[in-house]
């Protein structure tokens, strides 16, 4: 296992959520309610970025209702990717703790406390929640496979044990992310961060969160191209020189 300095928990008084949204005027006002009303550790203060990637569907109507002094919102002119909106919203940021999350409900807000605990432990300072354990939603099998896939081979390139190397429910370090330049616009962005936080020797810790598949048209944004987009980044990143 690699080896890693402990932050003291102390310095942790500002945590910024990052949302990347494309077409979600149904959840996104979900989710910045359920940002909002999640009970943090005392003294720790939220804001929250919706980067809105170019959405046509009407999502800015929706984000101009709940945009105020802890919701900010960074705007594409057009769709660029969601490397690119994490890009964006990492910019932005403000917090010595960065959330990165999906704006579809796959994943809970309300479940951020278990990524925070090892963090505010000493223990890490980079946490993935894992779709991958017994107390979840069945998925389909594509996206099942699509995702044991991309990690089976994460794990044999880096020797590690890593469940659920796509997730989008990541809690990092600030320094520790900012550290890592995203170099893909589009999925495999995510894919990059992990195999450079890797090869620059971050150990990740997993906890095991709920997943609910996303229902209709959110369902189908991530395809088997995706997929093999993903694994290119991991194998690009395990042996390119990384920044």
């Amino acid at each position: 296992m690699s080896e890693q300095t402990s932050v003291p928990a102390n310095k942790y008084k500002h945590l910024t959520a990052v949302v990347p949204v494309y077409n979600e005027r149904n959840t996104v006002g979900e989710v910045v309610r359920r940002l909002r009303a999640l009970d943090l550790p005392e003294g720790m203060d939220l804001e929250v970025i919706i980067v809105d990637d170019g959405s046509t569907d009407g999502t800015d109507k929706v984000l101009a209702t709940v945009e105020d002094s802890t919701v900010r919102v960074v705007r594409h002119a057009v769709n660029q990717g969601k490397g690119a909106a994490l890009r964006s919203g990492i910019e932005a940021a403000r917090g010595q703790l960065i959330l990165t999350l999906d704006a579809d409900l796959e994943y809970s807000p309300d479940e951020l406390p278990r990524l925070l605990r090892p963090i505010l432990e000493g223990r890490a300072t980079v946490v993935f929640g894992s779709r991958f354990h017994p107390d979840r939603e069945v998925m389909s099998l594509v996206r099942l496979l699509g995702g044991r896939g991309v990690s089976l081979v994460t794990d044999v390139l880096f020797n590690t044990t890593l469940r659920d190397v796509k997730t989008g429910y990541r809690l990092y370090d600030a320094d520790v992310l900012r550290s890592i330049t995203i170099e893909n616009d589009g999925f495999a962005g995510e894919s990059e961060i992990t195999a450079k936080l890797l090869r620059n020797k971050h150990r990740i810790f997993e906890v095991a969160v709920t997943y609910r598949q996303p229902e209709g048209d959110n369902g189908q944004k991530f395809t088997s191209r995706d997929n093999l987009q993903a694994l290119a980044a991991i194998v690009k990143y395990r042996f390119a020189k990384v920044s």
